[in-house]
């Protein structure tokens, strides 16, 4: 047997174990911290090179139509040949092998790669390529390509490290898609929740202002001044409450909810209430531990502040008090005023902000309620699930 067909010694194939659980361990750290999964990607193509002993390398990431792959980083390629793949057909023959073998796996198809790009740079120096998908529940969602020159192998304990990278990584894109996918879903639903408040706020308050306004054309072309003063007393009482009720919903956009969470958010909210109005307020929290997602957190924060805001408007209330309790494996949420009251609370008038509460609750699978009588104050009601970790009793 030649020397060069000896196996090689223990130690020279474990050389690569710490190196490989070096860089494991680094990846699975960034995963915690980094925001731009993409950014992560290409900064570790490095690492992937260096510990595959690749002349060069590229990795790319699946398109949202599913038919292209993305160049996200590249090492060792000109930088015609970059511009020209910035965007590969995802039948390309490596990625495709990749996608479909699910596997870790060595190419000598170098033809069929570089033949769309003309990389005849690096052609000449490697003849093979290491394809490692990024996967996540057998999808591919990406893939590095690692090549290298003639002859060369990746060692098993390199191979099983980029098996393991190609799992972390693509649940990594995976869960970057997902809050993608909730940030656009949350967006949309806030604006809806705008266009909501403009309707209530401000769209009636106009339509109206429109009908007094044709009756006030009217009465002057017919020459009935007492009419025409009548319309246009008014037309600017509307005028003022669509200001004042422009002006309140300006303040309560800017009043973004405090980054430290939901109570220290109330609390800010009580106090400005407090200046702004000069009311009594106060606030009660009967829940040592909410644990609450951040955006029941925000649905939470917002109920609150359209029934203080509807309080402020119509209650003539001189005490308000909030109370956060548990009771049934639910949370109750109660917002109580000792004001004017309403006549008929089973179905209050539009302008309290009903629809708009109540949507936000149906997102905590919850409900509003209202108990009221005349001269004797409200109370809004909130009740939600608690968490399930919540509804462990503590011993």
């Amino acid at each position: 047997m030649k020397p060069k067909d000896l196996p090689a010694p223990a130690d020279a194939q474990g050389k690569y174990k710490i190196p490989a659980l070096r860089a494991l361990s680094e990846i699975t750290t960034s995963l915690a911290s980094e925001s731009d999964i993409e950014d992560l990607l290409e900064r570790f193509l490095g690492t992937m090179i260096r510990l595959a002993g690749a002349e060069a390398g590229a990795v790319r990431v699946l398109t949202t139509d599913g038919k292209h792959l993305r160049l996200v980083g590249a090492r060792g390629f000109p930088a015609e040949t970059l511009r020209e793949e910035c965007h590969v057909d995802v039948q390309c023959s490596v990625c495709s092998e990749a996608i479909r073998r699910h596997a870790v796996d060595s190419s000598s198809d170098m033809a069929k790669c570089l033949e769309p790009t003309g990389a005849s740079l690096i052609a000449h120096r490697t003849h093979r390529v290491v394809p490692v998908p990024l996967r996540y529940k057998g999808q591919v969602l990406g893939v590095y390509n690692l090549y290298l020159r003639t002859g060369k192998k990746i060692p098993e304990d390199v191979s099983m490290l980029f098996r393991s990278v190609g799992e972390h990584l693509g649940m990594a894109l995976e869960n970057a898609r997902l809050s993608r996918e909730n940030m656009r879903i949350t967006l949309m639903d806030e604006r809806q929740m705008l266009a909501n408040e403009i309707h209530d706020s401000l769209a009636q308050t106009m339509a109206y202002m429109k009908m007094r306004m044709a009756l006030l054309q009217d009465s002057v072309i017919d020459g009935d001044c007492e009419l025409s003063f009548r319309y246009m007393n008014d037309v600017s009482e509307a005028l003022d409450s669509a200001y004042s009720s422009l002006r309140e919903l300006l303040s309560q956009f800017r009043n973004r909810m405090d980054p430290r969470g939901l109570i220290p958010a109330l609390e800010d909210l009580a106090s400005t209430f407090r200046k702004r109005t000069g009311l009594s307020i106060e606030l009660r929290n009967q829940i040592p531990d909410l644990g609450l997602t951040p955006d029941q957190e925000i649905q939470v924060f917002h109920i609150v502040q359209e029934a203080l805001a509807n309080i402020h408007k119509h209650a003539s209330a001189q005490r308000v008090v909030v109370t956060l309790a548990q009771s049934d494996g639910k949370y109750r949420i109660t917002v109580e005023d000792n004001g004017v009251g309403m006549s008929t609370p089973e179905s209050p008038p539009m302008h309290f902000g009903l629809t708009i509460m109540r949507e936000r609750a149906d997102r905590l699978k919850g409900r509003i309620a209202y108990q009221s009588r005349p001269d004797e104050g409200t109370t809004v009601l909130l009740t939600f699930p608690a968490p399930r970790a919540a509804r462990i009793p503590r011993r």
